[in-house]
């Protein structure tokens, strides 16, 4: 049987963060069920400085929804005057970075960790997420581990993003295709 993997001696890895970050998971999830909920999303401050007391590094201006997820605080960079909308999804296994003037529209998914299929034991890999200013992720988007969004790009409604994304290109579909280039002052939408 050579050539061929046992599963059963490949020990699966339980536990892939530390007890510390446990914790601070658990931490952070009872500030987000209680002080997170209440806090009134025009107040943009209070919200950043809840990140920012987990160790997100967040920019001026920036706004979150109440029902919008971050994983894991301490992983994620805020530019200035972001916008992160309802019930997204900052699945920061990894680090995520997002740049100044950039909006991540309802139901989007950033996902920055996934699992090695080609060991049986399936281990954990945390892949950063980098995203440039003034990029529009739209509603419904899944941008996956370990891609880069230049700047000024825009991912369609529902688009799957699994590769990088030159700058001021506009991607759409699954998997997302280039659609054309994003040129500024030229709305697409004819009435």
């Amino acid at each position: 049987m050579s050539g061929t993997t046992n599963p059963t001696s490949t020990s699966r890895q339980r536990w892939p963060y530390s007890p510390m970050t446990y914790l601070r998971r658990a931490a952070w999830r009872l500030v987000w069920l209680t002080l997170w909920q209440v806090a009134h999303w025009r107040l943009t401050g209070l919200r950043s400085a809840l990140l920012r007391c987990f160790g997100a590094r967040v920019g001026r201006g920036t706004a979150l929804r109440a029902s919008s997820w971050i994983e894991m605080p301490w992983q994620l960079t805020l530019g200035d005057r972001c916008l992160i909308g309802d019930k997204v999804r900052l699945y920061n296994l990894g680090p995520i970075t997002i740049g100044d003037d950039s909006v991540i529209s309802q139901w989007a998914h950033l996902c920055a960790g996934t699992h090695d299929y080609a060991d049986p034991a399936f281990p954990l890999v945390r892949m950063p997420i980098q995203i440039g200013r003034q990029v529009w992720v739209a509603a419904d988007a899944f941008v996956g581990p370990g891609v880069t969004l230049g700047e000024g790009v825009v991912v369609g409604a529902r688009a799957v993003v699994v590769k990088d994304v030159a700058a001021w290109t506009i991607v759409g579909g699954n998997p997302a295709r280039p659609i054309k280039r994003r040129t500024l002052g030229e709305l697409s939408l004819k009435p």
